[in-house]
C-alpha cells in the first residue's frame, strides 16, 4: 500500500534528484492528460493512508492475493541481492516501519500527479522505508522500463490483465471452504443449497459497491481506506481489526485441517514420553505449527506467493478427485435426500457464507487492474465459476456420503484409492504454502506498534510471529471442530466483511447521491447479513459448547 509522506522519511534520496524535478514536473502534465480513465486511482492524490494504522495492509494483502506478477527472471536478478549478503539477516522479519499512526491522517500522501509506473517507492538497501515527496514522483527516464518492486522485493503489477484478475479472484474465493460444502448441504438439506446462490448474488452486488466506494474519492485503494472514508479513523481501525481477525481465524482452520487429514493418513501415529501420550491429532497439529514457523519468520515471501497462486489448480484437482471417486471408481451414490433441516440450517448459513470471504482482497485486485472498467466482468466470472464448483461439490459429496458426510469430504474418501490419496495430499500440502501469507498481514500490523529504530526490532518481530503461530495452535487444539469453526467464522466475520460493511460504507460515503432503490437494496442486504450472522453465530457457538462439554 502507499506509504506515508513525512519530513522524517527514511528513504535515501540521491543528490542529483533535484536535477530531474523540473523535467519530470513538466512532463507529468502531458502524461496525465493522456491517461486512461480506467487508471483513475493512479493519477489521483491520496489522503487516506497517510500515517494511519495499518500502513502495511496493501503490500501484505497483495502478497496474500498473489497480485504480484510472477517473474522467474526477477528471482535471479539483483532484486534479491538487495536483501543483503546473509539470507537470514535480510529475510527474517524485516519490519515495515511506518510513521507513528497517531499522527494526523488527513495529511496528503502523494502529490496530485505521479508517474504511472512509479506508484510505489522502490526498494531501499536499508529495508522497507518511507518515500519522500520527491522520491515518490521522480523517476529517471532510463528507469521507467524497469520492473517496480515493493518493500519486499516483489514485483508489483500495476496493469493486471483480465485473465490475471480472474485467476487472483478465484484463488481468493475458492479455498478450503470448498471442502465443507457437502457438509453444509448435509446440515441444511437440498433446499439449503439455495442459500449458496443467494449469498453469491449478494456478494457480487457488494463487490460492485466496493468498486463504487473506491471510485467515489481519489486515493482509495484498500478496504481500510474505504472504512476511513466512510467512518473516519475509527472506521479504518475497526474494519482492519475485523479483516485481521478473519485472517487469523483462517490460520486456525489450517491447523485443524492439517491435523484431521494427516491423522487420517497415519491413524496409528503417536508419541509417548514421561507418562504423556500424544495422539495422532495432537501430534500432527504440533508438527504443523513447527513446520510453518520458519516460513512465518521470513519476510521474503516471493516464493510462497508464487506457489500459493497454484491454489486454483489445487482446488480443481481436489474437485476432480471427488468426481473421479464417485463416477469412475464406482463408489456410487447412496445418500438419502433430505429437503430441509431447520434445526441445523443456521450452521449451513455460516458454511455457505465462508465460501465468499474474498472481499478483503477485491479492492486490491481492482486497484491493480490495467482496465478497471472490466472489474464487474471479473467479479461475475469469479463468482460464476466458484459457485458452480461449490454447488457441484456439494451435490456430489452429499449424494456419495449422505448423512455420514464429515466436515471435510476428504475424510470420507476411501483411503485405498489413488484419487483419494491425491485429494488428501493436495489438501495437506496447500495450507503449508498459504499459512505464512495469511498470518503475515496480522504480524506486520502488530509490528507497526514497535517504536521506529528500536534496537530489538528484529527480536520483537520474531516473538510476535512465533506467538501468533503458537496461539493458532492452542486455539486449534482447544476447538478442534473444523466445520463448526468455519461456520462461526462465516457467520460472525464473513457476513460483516462481505455483506454488512460494504453496504454501510457505500451509504455513508455516497449519502445524498444514492437513489431510493439503492438504499432499499442496501438495507435488504444488511438485514440478510445481520439475521444470518445472528442465527449462524448462535447455532455454531451452541454446538461448539455442547461438543466441548461432552
Amino acid at each position: 500500500m502507499k506509504n506515508s509522506v513525512s519530513d522524517r522519511s527514511f528513504y535515501i534520496e540521491s543528490s542529483d534528484d533535484e536535477d530531474f524535478d523540473k523535467e519530470i514536473d513538466d512532463g507529468n502534465e502531458s502524461e496525465s492528460s493522456g491517461s486512461s480513465a480506467d487508471n483513475r486511482n493512479i493519477n489521483q492524490p491520496s489522503s487516506y493512508n497517510a500515517a494511519a494504522w495499518p500502513q502495511s495492509y496493501r503490500q501484505s494483502i497483495d502478497m496474500l492475493g498473489s497480485l504480484h506478477s510472477p517473474s522467474i527472471g526477477l528471482l535471479g536478478t539483483p532484486s534479491l541481492a538487495r536483501f543483503g549478503s546473509s539470507f537470514l539477516s535480510s529475510s527474517l522479519t524485516r519490519r515495515f516501519t511506518p510513521e507513528a499512526f497517531s499522527s494526523s491522517i488527513s495529511k496528503p500522501l502523494l502529490p496530485t500527479v505521479i508517474d504511472e509506473q512509479q506508484k510505489y517507492a522502490p526498494y531501499s538497501p536499508l529495508g522497507p522505508q518511507l518515500p519522500s515527496r520527491r522520491s515518490s514522483i521522480s523517476v529517471r527516464r532510463d528507469d521507467k522500463d524497469k520492473p517496480v518492486v515493493d518493500s519486499h522485493g516483489l514485483p508489483i503489477s500495476r496493469h493486471c490483465s483480465f485473465g490475471q484478475a480472474v485467476v487472483n479472484g478465484i484463488n481468493v474465493l475458492c479455498g478450503v471452504g470448498i471442502l465443507s460444502t457437502p457438509y453444509a448441504m448435509q446440515q441444511g438439506g437440498w433446499l439449503g443449497l439455495s442459500i449458496l446462490l443467494i449469498f453469491a448474488v449478494l456478494s457480487f452486488y457488494t463487490g460492485i459497491l466496493l468498486r463504487a466506494c473506491l471510485d467515489s474519492k481519489p486515493g482509495l485503494e484498500t478496504y481500510p481506506d474505504i472504512g476511513q472514508a466512510a467512518f473516519g479513523a475509527i472506521g479504518r481501525v475497526a474494519i482492519s481489526i475485523i479483516l485481521y481477525v478473519e485472517l487469523y481465524a483462517s490460520c486456525i482452520e489450517y491447523v485443524i485441517l492439517e491435523s484431521d487429514n494427516l491423522s487420517t493418513l497415519f491413524p496409528r501415529a503417536h508419541i509417548s514420553f514421561g507418562g504423556f501420550e500424544l495422539s495422532a491429532h495432537l501430534l500432527f497439529a504440533i508438527a504443523t505449527a513447527l513446520a510453518v514457523l520458519p516460513t512465518v519468520w521470513l519476510r521474503d515471501l516471493s516464493i510462497l506467493s508464487y506457489i500459493s497462486a497454484g491454489g486454483v489448480i489445487a482446488s480443481i484437482v481436489v474437485v476432480i478427485c471427488l468426481f473421479w471417486v464417485g463416477l469412475v471408481d464406482d463408489v456410487g451414490f447412496h445418500g438419502t435426500v433430505t429437503p430441509l433441516k431447520l434445526s441445523t440450517l443456521p450452521v449451513a448459513l455460516g458454511l455457505y457464507g465462508f465460501c465468499y470471504s474474498g472481499h478483503a482482497v477485491f479492492p486490491n485486485i481492482y486497484s491493480s487492474m490495467g482496465k478497471q472498467s472490466q472489474f464487474p466482468a471479473v467479479l461475475l466470472t469469479c463468482f460464476g465459476i466458484c459457485t458452480l464448483m461449490y454447488a457441484g461439490v456439494a451435490i456430489m459429496g452429499y449424494l456419495m456420503f449422505g448423512e455420514s458426510t464429515l466436515s471435510q469430504y476428504t475424510l470420507n474418501l476411501p483411503q485405498d484409492l489413488v484419487a483419494s490419496k491425491i485429494a488428501v495430499w493436495t489438501t495437506v500440502v496447500n495450507p503449508f504454502t498459504k499459512y505464512a501469507l495469511t498470518i503475515s498481514p496480522v504480524a506486520m500490523s502488530l509490528e507497526e506498534f514497535i517504536p521506529p529504530n528500536h534496537p530489538k526490532t528484529h527480536i520483537y518481530s520474531i516473538l510476535i510471529r512465533t506467538a501468533l503461530v503458537i496461539s493458532t495452535l492452542l486455539v486449534g487444539l482447544s476447538i478442534p471442530f473444523f466445520g463448526l469453526m468455519m461456520s462461526l467464522i462465516g457467520s460472525l466475520l464473513t457476513m460483516l466483511v462481505t455483506l454488512i460493511l460494504p453496504c454501510a460504507c457505500y451509504l455513508s460515503i455516497l449519502r445524498g447521491k444514492v437513489t431510493f432503490l439503492q438504499i432499499t437494496l442496501c438495507c435488504i442486504v444488511i438485514a440478510v447479513g445481520v439475521i444470518a450472522s445472528a442465527f449462524g453465530s448462535y447455532s455454531s457457538l451452541k454446538k461448539i459448547i455442547e461438543k466441548l462439554s461432552a
